[in-house]
């Protein structure tokens, strides 16, 4: 975990599967404010999709002496994690993602594309 982030993160932070191919990485606060989020939406058959892909891939980490954390089998490889890696920073969480996927995915993001994007959201 690079320095800037253990910090925010703390101690004790979650990692679950993310989106777009990427892992998520939950300080304390976030992760019990997205759970309460989850909580809310019932048990319907979406609701139950939600939880189980963010619940049930979920797992307590924990820095190293040298910040790294370890990373189950299941989650690396559904993330692709292989060899490099890169870590993302975002306002509420961090992302894990392998290092050739974000070169890939960051290199479609054009000011363009987020110009269209910030006027679908009315941003």
């Amino acid at each position: 975990m690079p320095a800037k982030l253990r910090d925010e993160l703390g101690e004790h932070f979650t990692v679950t599967k993310g989106l777009d191919g990427c892992l998520f990485v939950y300080p304390d606060a976030e992760w019990a404010s997205l759970e309460a989020r989850i909580r809310s939406l019932g048990n319907g058959e979406k609701a139950r999709r939600i939880k189980r892909y963010y619940c049930a891939n979920a797992f307590d980490a924990q820095l190293d002496a040298q910040g790294r954390i370890l990373i189950p089998g299941n989650l690396r490889e559904f993330a692709c994690l292989e060899k490099d890696v890169t870590v993302v920073g975002l306002l509420d969480h961090a992302e894990i993602w392998d290092t050739e996927k974000w070169n890939e995915y960051n290199g479609s993001i054009d000011a363009e594309s987020i110009s269209a994007d910030m006027e679908g959201i009315d941003f």
